[in-house]
């Protein structure tokens, strides 16, 4: 957070970070590369929201969200702010694997989306969707990088700095990320 509210981005660390994006979606890198099967964005649907799901138990969540800490609390709150958009649920790959504790509730997730995918790399879901809606998750960092709108609803290290929608930022935590910073430098 220091480095972000302080550092001068020079212009050939700019492009040095925007050359690493650029490779990074070329490569279709994520941080869970994992998937078998594809994703298809419905043809009739005028907007898709992807809420990827996290393990509830990560710090992240213990000390990133405060109002809203489990992913069917935002599953809930993504679906009554719009409640016409096809809301898709990605469930966390540690949990899909078996390696982590789902969430609370996480088996009711088809009473608030539309469509729950699984064994789907989040990569060729990102290229379909129009919003991202995240807790913490760095699956939004990863949809910023591909310039895909991201609404937070915690305050994951990308939020509050003028490149994605915060609903639930802290005042603590809102003063002191009050420069505005462009993707480059963010990633820089």
């Amino acid at each position: 957070e220091m480095l972000l509210a302080t550092t001068d981005f020079n212009s050939a660390l700019c492009q040095r970070a925007h050359d690493i994006r650029m490779a990074i979606i070329q490569a279709r890198l994520t941080k869970y590369n994992v998937g078998q099967h594809t994703w298809r964005r419905p043809a009739d649907q005028a907007s898709v929201i992807l809420v990827p799901g996290q393990v509830e138990s990560d710090a992240s969540i213990r000390y990133g969200a405060e109002k809203i800490c489990h992913n069917m609390d935002l599953l809930r709150a993504v679906r009554q702010a719009n409640p016409h958009a096809w809301v898709v649920y990605k469930p966390h790959p540690d949990v899909l694997a078996g390696l982590r504790a789902e969430g609370t509730g996480e088996n009711q997730a088809k009473q608030w989306c539309n469509e729950v995918v699984g064994e789907v790399s989040i990569d060729s879901i990102i290229d379909q969707i129009d919003e991202m809606h995240v807790l913490t998750s760095l699956a939004g960092f990863e949809a910023l990088l591909r310039n895909v709108p991201v609404t937070t609803y915690g305050q994951p290290f990308y939020a509050g700095w003028g490149l994605t929608r915060d609903l639930m930022i802290s005042p603590e935590v809102a003063s002191r990320r009050v420069r505005r910073l462009t993707l480059d430098q963010l990633i820089a």
